[in-house]
């Protein structure tokens, strides 16, 4: 059933109403709780088909040959790391990957030992419950505000914001044409162009839509995708345009973490950290170490 259809039934049935009965119909559906779970679930359907014909686009690990630096950076790291994106695959998805051959949890410390230890897997995407608490528990009502994501990626900040906020403007900021164009490939087919945008551009030249964005979120945008000294430009014109006092910053990892990381010192200082509740469950898919990496910040 489409829309028009449903939209045809639904007044039908409106209209088969005994007349007495019609104002307290309508005042259950303004007002009952009894109606969340099952709109809530519409919403992840929503999200999962979008994820089912990204996957469709993508190679498993959801990466182009075109991000080099990613894939030399992962190369760097302590232990061998695979790309698994969090939108696209959930665990039993990733679970099923495995079964199948086409993904591995360990690798061999001694080629040909039985000696193995597990794989770090990392995201650069917030998972459908990690958006649903992102925008139902961390963020606050975003009506007629702007929502800027930097580093959109498949977009998956913007479907959430979709489906899960009433925010008048979701931006997508995006380096790569190639996500660029699997992200507005998503936007035309499920028709979200009303309320989302995606910008092919650099941050650093986005300063005027920084300077007037209410929310900013930033899921692990810089450390795998440019230098130290890139990574601190670019945070050098973030703290300087995105000061409107109230606005909010949304951060994986924390600020202080993402900072230290860093040669040259760069303090937080025009923001402060605010409390968010971890203490929530999303469904069994949710992973708790995963949302209590989402941080929330104000801008002073």
């Amino acid at each position: 059933m489409n829309f028009s259809e449903a939209k045809s039934e639904l007044k039908q049935l409106l209209n088969r109403v005994n007349p007495s009965e019609l104002s307290k119909l309508l005042n259950w559906i303004r007002n009952s709780d009894e109606l969340d779970e099952p709109l809530s679930d519409n919403r992840k359907i929503i999200l999962r088909n979008i994820a089912d014909d990204l996957r469709a686009s993508l190679p498993v690990e959801a990466m182009f040959p075109s991000e080099s630096t990613a894939y030399s950076k992962m190369q760097q790291r302590s232990r061998p790391t695979v790309h698994v994106d969090g939108f696209l695959y959930d665990e039993d998805q990733v679970d099923a990957l495995c079964e199948e051959g086409t993904l591995s949890r360990s690798y061999c410390l001694h080629c040909g030992s039985h000696r193995t230890a597990p794989l770090d897997f990392i995201s650069h995407s917030f998972s459908i419950p990690e958006l649903q608490f992102l925008f139902q528990n961390i963020l606050p009502d975003l009506t007629g505000r702007m929502l800027v994501d930097v580093g959109s990626r498949l977009g998956a900040v913007l479907y959430g914001g979709y489906v899960f906020s009433s925010a008048a403007q979701l931006i997508g900021l995006e380096l790569s044409g190639e996500f660029v164009k699997l992200q507005n490939d998503v936007l035309q087919k499920y028709s979200l162009t009303d309320r989302i945008q995606v910008f092919h551009t650099d941050v650093c030249l986005q300063k005027v839509l920084l300077q007037n964005a209410d929310v900013l979120i930033m899921n692990n945008v810089f450390e795998f995708f440019m230098e130290p000294c890139e990574q601190i430009r670019a945070w050098r014109i973030i703290m300087e345009n995105f000061r409107k006092k109230g606005c909010l910053l949304v951060t994986v990892p924390s600020l202080q973490e993402t900072l230290n990381t860093l040669e040259e010192a760069l303090q937080p200082s025009w923001v402060e950290e605010l409390p968010v509740d971890y203490d929530v469950y999303l469904g069994r898919d949710t992973d708790p170490e995963a949302l209590r990496q989402i941080h929330l910040y104000r801008v002073l």
